[in-house]
């Protein structure tokens, strides 16, 4: 293996071990420039958060999943700091998860999207710009 391939992959597993992946979505393949970033939270929950321009709009989707259905969790999602929503969601059967999907503004410049779900001293932070 060269020292190239063995930083890229460390680079990688740094990332993995970090609980945050980042990775084009099927959007972007197709010229949507869409982007999905995947983590661990603090319950051992996990989130994604997916984002894509849209006829000026930006169409984007938090879920946290933590596999029990009937859980109440505080959700706020911003843009460059503007909040786009905040509410209560309850994970649902039979995979014991909740989405957010909105369709958005598309400020100026870079749309920095930070989603956060809290129940009790759990804990899911997820951020993607598009």
């Amino acid at each position: 293996m060269t020292k190239t391939k063995s930083a890229a992959g460390l680079g990688l597993m740094a990332l993995v071990g970090a609980g945050l992946v980042v990775t084009a979505s099927p959007a972007a393949a197709k010229g949507g420039g869409g982007s999905i970033a995947t983590g661990k939270c603090s319950s051992g929950a996990v989130w994604k958060l997916k984002a894509k321009h849209d006829s000026g709009r930006i169409e984007m989707e938090f879920e946290v999943d933590s596999n029990v259905a009937g859980q109440t969790w505080a959700v706020r999602v911003t843009d460059n700091g503007a909040v786009v929503f905040s509410g209560n969601k309850v994970t649902q059967r039979p995979s014991g998860s909740f989405s957010v999907e909105k369709r958005i503004a598309n400020r100026a410049g870079v749309d920095k999207l930070v989603a956060t779900a809290k129940r009790g001293s759990a804990t899911c932070t997820g951020r993607l710009s598009v």
